[in-house]
């Protein structure tokens, strides 16, 4: 008599068991710590549409990247503070805010703006090879003389603000596929300038991030055989509205960026 109650108790422990294994009863699953996404208009989702009215010129995407992040994995909190048309001081002076010591994950993408890539996309697009070619180096000093600094003043702000978060720092895609399908539009030199402008940008933002401990997201591997010229482009070439171009696509939010951030985060 008392064996068979043993035994049955025994079963309906293991029954319970089972059933929790199965069902997930029972089971706590602790959220994602809290993501503040920061940087340029390569992490607002400029270029790729649904626009957060409430972004206003930030122009904050419900397809961006972090946005897609952010719903895949429901974080405790998410703060979007990317925003069009950043430059490293914009970061430092208008979007650290949410960052605190429980931040777990922040991402930025920055320093295309201060090396000049909007006007120097404009100078390609509307002047001589000559006047491109020489902007293009004008950037490039920029990029080796000034910038590693700026990154410095950011990376060190974020640091400090969000002691215990892991850092990804998103590069940039190259813009152009060489011998491509393009017969109109920019030389194969202007092309290959922009190219190289890039390589350098990506370059030095790699380094600065690497020594400060922070994570080097590289989606130039995503982004390969999706450049402009490409025939199948993740990238805008010129625009109507003038606002989109040379930004990443939906595709190139989604396909280009996110599986870079979600393999390292």
């Amino acid at each position: 008599m008392r064996l068979a109650r043993v035994t049955s108790w025994a079963g309906a422990l293991l029954l319970a068991a089972f059933t929790a294994l199965v069902t997930g009863a029972g089971t706590a699953h602790a959220a994602e710590p809290p993501y503040v996404a920061l940087g340029d208009s390569y992490s607002s989702g400029v270029g790729a549409g649904s626009y957060d009215s409430a972004s206003g010129d930030c122009r904050r995407s419900t397809r961006a990247y972090p946005k897609l992040w952010a719903d895949a994995h429901g974080p405790s909190a998410f703060a979007f503070a990317a925003c069009s048309g950043a430059r490293t001081t914009d970061v430092t002076a208008t979007q650290l805010g949410a960052l605190n010591a429980d931040t777990g994950l922040v991402s930025i993408s920055i320093g295309g703006n201060d090396a000049g890539f909007a006007d120097t996309m404009t100078t390609c697009v509307l002047q001589s090879e000559a006047n491109c070619l020489a902007r293009v180096a004008e950037a490039n000093a920029y990029i080796n003389g000034t910038l590693p600094g700026r990154l410095d003043a950011v990376y060190d702000a974020i640091r400090g603000k969000a002691p215990a978060a892991r850092v990804v720092v998103l590069g940039y895609p190259r813009l152009y596929t060489l011998g491509g399908s393009c017969v109109a539009g920019l030389s194969e030199n202007e092309r290959a300038a922009i190219n190289e402008a890039s390589e350098n940008l990506n370059s030095v933002t790699e380094k600065r991030a690497l020594d400060h401990g922070f994570t080097f997201g590289d989606v130039r591997d995503t982004f390969a055989g999706h450049e402009i010229c490409s025939g199948d482009s993740w990238i805008h070439s010129v625009t109507w509205p003038v606002g989109d171009s040379y930004h990443p696509t939906a595709e190139g939010q989604s396909l280009g960026y996110y599986p870079v951030l979600d393999g390292i985060a």
